[in-house]
Parts: structure tokens; C-alpha cells; sequence
């Protein structure tokens, strides 16, 4: 194999030499593959980038997120000790603003242990930069299953778990299959469909021929290990993302580059691919647990109870030439045709008598 060999080519010669691959296992490799996937080798992230996630939107997303944890441990009792944990922590925007927000009321930084987790080596260097100046210094582990449960752990997930991919299965006139990367003579990728050879449960919901069903055992998993956390921790976890509120149909397979839509087999690891979140999944794993959940709430309507609107208003009031400006940030996190509402909020938390801050209004 050449140094120089493409994930697009190493990809093609590896199914052609053992047989068609799952969307689910493509989509990793494109993401996480150590010599050639997107986040192992080269996240984009910004305006200037490949994609732009909330906290980079505007910083009131940030601290909205950073006083929901406040609120979070003062209901929690406010604990001398707790863990704050954010998953995927991007270029470390969030959790900066979110400290930042934090600094304000007492004790919290105090009893405070950071925790990152993320698998991306140049992602942890913009996080170390970016929080190089905070009032903690932050620890990474590798997974939630290396979280300390000796201290309550209040848990931050902003678009991870679009990156937790899928398996696609297609209803057709002859029942169920998989649909699967395959290989054509001249080296390209293709889309094709296998018989199932096991571990498909059908939906209890109809779903026309054609129609694709996703199914993601790695979101499922994440709900069950964030449920399992809360339960033996105590706390609550935050979960923000787009996607789904109810079982439902549909390739959500994309791939992003430039901000702009892409073929997801064009060029492998040098695209962002994502699949939409599936809440009823994720949270069903929690509740399995024994863990509590609440619903979910699209995002414009979580950050308005959080208090987005007057922290808008403040800001215009102390930046007066940035008030056009501050106007349309709120309206890209909140609008009903920007992110309010494909985007969502959800919570997994224990004990079962806490009342999660976003949830009691």
C-alpha cells in the first residue's frame, strides 16, 4: 500500500476484496480513519470552513449553555465536588463561553472538574488553545466509561450525535434489505442493495416500498452510557442536535464541504458526513437504564426558556453597531427556517425528582 494512497482508493480496494460495506462502517472510517478521515486528519470548522455549528454562530449560545449548567448544579444541591463533561467539544468555543458565563456565580467554578472528551487529535489542540486562558483547566479521557461516578457529573453533547452513523435499510417490493457501498470495475463507489443477514428488526411503523429506514447502534449505545452515568453519578445530560423527535423514514446521509452539500462517496475523509440524530433511540437507550429522560424540545423554543431574547437585547444595548448583527445571530439559532427547530434538546438525568432548567417552564 502507498503512503500515498487515497481513503477513496484504499476503501475500493478493501470491499472489492471482501464484499460490499455498510453505510455505518463507511461513514466511520470516513470520519475516524487514522491515516485519511475527516476528523483524525482535517475538521474545517467555521465560517470560512466546511460546516458552522451553534457556538460559532454567536456566543449567547455558549452561555445560555454555561448557565444551564449553573442552574443545573444548583438544583443539583450544589455540590462542593461535580464533573462538567462536554462530548465532542468542537474548537472549544462552547465550553469557553459557557465558563466564561459561569464566572459569575459563585462556587461553581470552585467545585468544578472539566472533563473533554474527544477522539480527534487536531480538534484537542484547538480545544487546549481555546481554553488555554479559562478559569479551568480542562482533562481529557477517551470515553464516558472512564468518568469518575464519586461526584455528581452534569454532561454537554452539541452535535455529536450526528456523527454517530447508521445502518440504512430499504423496504423494496420483496421485503427488506441493506443498503451498502460497493465498488464498480473502474474504482468508483457506489450505492447498492444486500440481503440482510441478521440483526434488522423491523419498525412497528409502515414505511412504503423504497422507503429507508436508519438504524444506529452507536447513537442507542451513547443513550444507554449516558443513562448508566447519570444513574450512578447522579446529574443530568444535555443533548443538542438535528434530527428526528419521532420514528420516522428517510435517508439523512450528507456530506458537507464549503457549507455546501457534496456526493457522501465523491471523496472520502474530505467531507463532513453526518446523519441525523434519532432522539427516540437515544433516549429509549437511557430509560432502559433505568435513568429518566424528558422530551424533546426543538432548539428555538429551548433557548428562548433559557432566556436568548434578553441576552440579545443586552448585547445590543452594550454594542449598539452590532445590533443588525446580533439580530440575525438570534434568528439563525432560533428561526423556524434556520436551526429552531430541525435542531433539538433533550435531557437525560437522575435522580428522578430533579427538574431539569429548560424543562419546568
Amino acid at each position: 500500500m502507498s503512503e500515498t494512497e487515497t481513503l477513496k482508493a484504499r476503501l475500493a480496494r478493501e470491499i472489492a476484496l471482501t464484499a460490499p460495506m455498510t453505510v455505518a462502517d463507511y461513514v466511520t472510517r470516513c470520519l475516524h480513519d487514522p491515516k485519511g478521515g475527516y476528523y483524525a486528519s482535517r475538521p474545517d470548522l467555521g465560517a470560512r470552513g466546511d460546516f458552522i455549528t451553534a457556538p460559532l454562530v454567536s456566543q449567547m449560545f455558549g452561555e445560555l449553555i454555561g448557565l444551564w449548567a449553573v442552574e443545573t448544579w444548583n438544583r443539583l444541591g450544589a455540590p462542593e465536588r461535580f464533573r462538567l463533561v462536554e462530548v465532542g467539544p468542537g474548537d472549544g468555543t462552547l465550553m469557553s463561553d459557557a465558563l466564561r458565563a459561569a464566572r459569575l456565580v459563585p462556587g461553581f467554578l470552585e467545585a468544578c472538574d472539566l472533563i473533554l472528551i474527544e477522539p480527534s487529535a487536531p480538534l484537542r489542540d484547538l480545544q487546549a488553545k481555546a481554553l488555554a486562558g479559562a478559569d479551568l483547566s480542562p482533562r481529557w479521557v477517551r470515553s464516558l466509561t472512564a468518568i469518575e461516578t464519586d461526584a455528581p457529573v452534569i454532561l454537554i453533547a452539541n452535535e455529536v450525535l450526528d456523527c454517530m452513523p447508521a445502518r440504512q435499510f430499504v423496504r423494496t417490493d420483496g421485503g427488506w434489505a441493506e443498503r451498502r457501498i460497493g465498488v464498480t470495475d473502474d474504482g468508483d463507489l457506489i450505492f447498492g442493495l444486500t440481503a440482510i443477514s441478521g440483526g434488522f428488526q423491523k419498525p412497528d411503523f409502515e414505511i412504503a416500498p423504497g422507503g429507508i429506514l436508519e438504524i444506529s447502534d452507536q447513537q442507542a449505545a451513547f443513550g444507554r452510557d449516558v443513562g448508566l452515568l447519570m444513574k450512578a453519578a447522579s446529574g443530568a445530560a444535555l443533548l443538542i442536535d438535528y434530527g428526528r423527535a419521532r420514528p420516522e423514514a428517510g435517508d439523512t446521509l450528507q456530506a458537507l464541504r464549503r457549507h455546501q452539500k457534496v456526493d457522501p462517496l465523491a471523496t472520502p475523509g474530505e467531507a463532513d458526513l453526518t446523519q441525523w440524530a434519532d432522539f427516540p433511540l437515544v433516549l429509549e437507550g437511557a430509560v432502559r437504564t433505568g435513568a429518566d429522560v424528558t422530551g424533546s424540545l426543538p432548539q428555538g423554543e429551548f433557548l428562548r426558556r433559557l432566556g436568548i431574547e434578553a441576552r440579545a437585547e443586552a448585547l445590543k444595548a452594550g454594542r449598539p453597531a452590532a445590533a443588525d448583527v446580533i439580530a440575525r445571530q438570534l434568528d439563525r439559532l432560533t428561526g423556524d427556517d434556520q436551526m429552531g427547530t430541525l435542531f433539538k434538546a433533550a435531557a437525560i438525568f437522575a435522580p428522578r425528582s430533579l427538574v431539569v432548567p429548560g424543562w419546568d417552564a
